[in-house]
């Protein structure tokens, strides 16, 4: 499965300029996490999340201890990550999801050449591994008919684990038959067999 498959597009974004207030508004509205930030030519150049903005923006409370004086960044720019990585559409949704792990971070902007053409989030991972088996099979049945006909191939699904079953025995159509089906959102792994004379 490819970042292209899961990913979210168009992609709400934000400029360097944007307020910092409008930013946080756009993240509310929406249920994001994190905005991609992109200039005047759509090129990626940052990101702001829930975590930039949170920072320095609540008062700390005057019975503290910590009365350090905070100015809170009024523009995206002020409170951005930047720079940023991208990956491309077709990253491996493996690769995307441990990045996001490994750097601990919730979204990663999906980018042709610099522009930004998407978004993967911790979320839409999440909601594809929740996706039913009988979803699943429903979708893998329906690539798999398009490349070898409808009544083909024989497919299982347990806990977004592909089983397929063909009539022939055929090494490149197993391995197309593989590929077709691992890049259904939702499939952990696939295989094929041939089915018994």
């Amino acid at each position: 499965m490819r970042a292209q498959d899961i990913m979210s597009a168009p992609v709400v974004t934000v400029e360097p300029e944007t307020l910092s207030k409008q930013a946080a508004a756009l993240l509310s509205a929406h249920g994001f996490t994190a905005l991609p930030v992109v200039d005047g030519d759509g090129r990626l150049v940052g990101i702001v999340t829930e975590a930039d903005l949170i920072a320095e923006r609540i008062a700390p409370d005057p019975r503290s201890a910590d009365q350090t004086p905070r100015r809170p960044g009024e523009t995206v720019a002020e409170v951005m990550t930047s720079p940023v990585t991208g990956m491309g559409p077709g990253t491996d949704l493996a690769v995307v999801a441990r990045a996001l792990l490994d750097d601990r971070i919730r979204a990663m902007p999906i980018v042709e050449g610099s522009h930004v053409v998407g978004i993967v989030t911790r979320g839409d991972i999440i909601r594809t591994l929740a996706r039913q088996d009988s979803e699943i099979a429903t979708d893998v049945r329906r690539h798999l008919a398009i490349y070898g006909g409808p009544d083909r191939w024989q497919v299982d699904v347990h806990d977004g684990v592909v089983r397929i079953t063909d009539a022939f025995d055929d090494e490149t159509d197993r391995h197309v038959a593989t590929l077709l089906a691992e890049a259904v959102p939702g499939v952990i792994r696939a295989t094929v067999s041939v089915s018994a004379p």
